[in-house]
């Protein structure tokens, strides 16, 4: 593997000998080790840069890419910005047409490198005009010297594999890998490396994750062609059977949920620190799956980290998105799960009676370090006094100190039951009614503040 210890022509002699990083916490508990190739180390961030070279290469040998022409491709986004890096080298113009289920940092980062980004919709059919390959077939077309780079039905796609990923990796694994698990999109890298691995050692077994929704499981397991259905992950699975996917080549299926597939990226930033994002995530519940069934320490798994996260921000790591496609259940939090987030330096209810006086209740605040307090008749709140006020009154008049609260206090704080919703409250509280009393089996029990509200919204313990 190159250490980097000498400079490089350009840019392009930088893909692939991408580093395979075990994986630990996510993993934890599973006995069978699971190591993960991190392909956002290569240029543009992503597995693909190694089929965009390698296309443009085989289109230039061939004859059919000349100077100046123009390269046209339908792409969910990386093959884009591999094609698009490799066109910037070498000094050709870049079409790309993208389904409008796919992240704008994919089309903004694709511009920035130059391209022309034609936005079609996800929801029509495979054979439709305004479908994402179909329109790219429609405009290579119809452009002089240009080609449709085609990653789904060129051969080059899982060649390149072969000759690269499947090598690393039997080289960094020392041939000890039994396992290879990859969610296929256009299935150059299943494929290709798959192919490469099963080569050296027949006994390696290679299993595909696939979203559910998706065709490719079914037409795996059956043969048959079933429907497709929407799904959120981008850049792999498909409603069609492309040729860059060699089904001999899998051995099994595994179908991966939008939800878990998502949760899983998320875990990887946050228990790993590897910043990746769905298709990734999909990747990685088959592989722990598959080594949670092998259960084998002498075993060794591998999967790929397919791209980096930041062309997820948007989505993946947006809580807003993941609420508004119901990827997450949004959580009720009641005004008891608020009392129960407090630190308990004080007590649940600190409060003063109507006859204590202005000093007694600025000793309470001091003493347990509290702004208002609510004064009570019994069960019933009558008032509130907050230090602020109470402080400006006994400066204005020191004799103010001994009177009763029941003649400075403002009015009661509101009462709700400890099952209310915190948005609920929220509507209730403001500057002028910072705190509201709590209600526990008819009886005020609690009170909760504004600033407990604040801490939970901004997720601070």
């Amino acid at each position: 593997m190159p250490p980097h210890d000498r400079p490089y022509d350009d840019v392009l002699a930088t893909i692939g000998w991408t580093p395979l990083i075990r994986l630990n916490r996510v993993a934890q508990g599973i006995r069978t080790p699971v190591y993960a190739k991190a392909e956002f180390f290569n240029p543009g961030g992503s597995v693909k840069d190694r089929i965009g070279v390698a296309m443009i290469a085989a289109a230039e040998r061939e004859g059919r890419l000349k100077p100046g022409g123009v390269i046209v491709e339908a792409t969910s986004g990386n093959t884009g910005v591999g094609l698009a890096i490799a066109a910037a080298v070498k000094g050709y113009r870049c079409i790309f047409t993208m389904p409008d289920k796919m992240s704008q940092e994919k089309a903004r980062l694709l511009r920035a490198l130059g391209a022309e980004v034609i936005i079609t919709p996800t929801a029509v059919p495979p054979d439709h005009p305004d479908n994402y390959i179909m329109k790219g077939r429609a405009i290579a077309a119809a452009q002089p010297n240009a080609i449709f780079a085609d990653q789904h039905y060129n051969a080059v796609n899982p060649d390149a594999h072969y000759r690269t990923t499947g090598p690393e990796i039997w080289t960094q694994t020392e041939g000890r890998v039994t396992h290879f698990v990859c969610s296929p999109g256009t299935g150059g890298t299943v494929s290709g490396a798959g192919r490469y691995l099963k080569e050296q050692n027949p006994a390696v077994r290679i299993i595909a994750g696939d979203p559910v929704g998706s065709i490719y499981a079914e037409y795996g397991r059956t043969h048959q062609k079933a429907e497709g259905a929407p799904y959120k992950v981008e850049g792999i699975g498909g409603d069609k059977i492309p040729t860059s996917l060699h089904f001999d080549v899998v051995d099994e299926w595994i179908t991966v949920s939008d939800r878990d597939a998502v949760l899983m990226a998320r875990r990887l930033a946050r228990e790993e620190g590897l910043f990746s994002g769905g298709s990734t995530g999909v990747n990685v519940v088959a592989a722990l799956e598959t080594a949670r069934r092998v259960n084998d320490p002498d075993a060794l798994v591998v999967t790929v980290l397919c791209d980096t996260g930041e062309r997820y921000l948007s989505k993946v790591y947006s809580d807003e998105w993941l609420h508004e496609n119901q990827l997450v259940e949004v959580q009720h939090i009641t005004v008891a799960d608020l009392l129960a987030h407090k630190d308990g330096a004080a007590p649940p209810l600190v409060h003063v009676a109507p006859a204590a006086t202005v000093r007694q209740a600025l000793n309470l605040m001091s003493t347990y370090e509290v702004s208002q307090l609510p004064v009570l008749d019994g069960d019933n709140g009558v008032g509130a006094v907050s230090d602020q006020d109470l402080m400006a009154r006994a400066l204005e008049d020191a004799s103010a100190l001994d009177r009763p609260v029941s003649e400075l206090m403002g009015p009661p704080y509101p009462i709700v039951d400890d099952d209310t919703p915190a948005e609920r409250l929220a509507l209730l509280l403001s500057r002028e009614t910072p705190a509201a009393l709590v209600r526990h089996d008819g009886r005020v029990t609690a009170i909760v503040t504004r600033y407990d509200l604040l801490h939970q919204l901004a997720g601070i313990r």
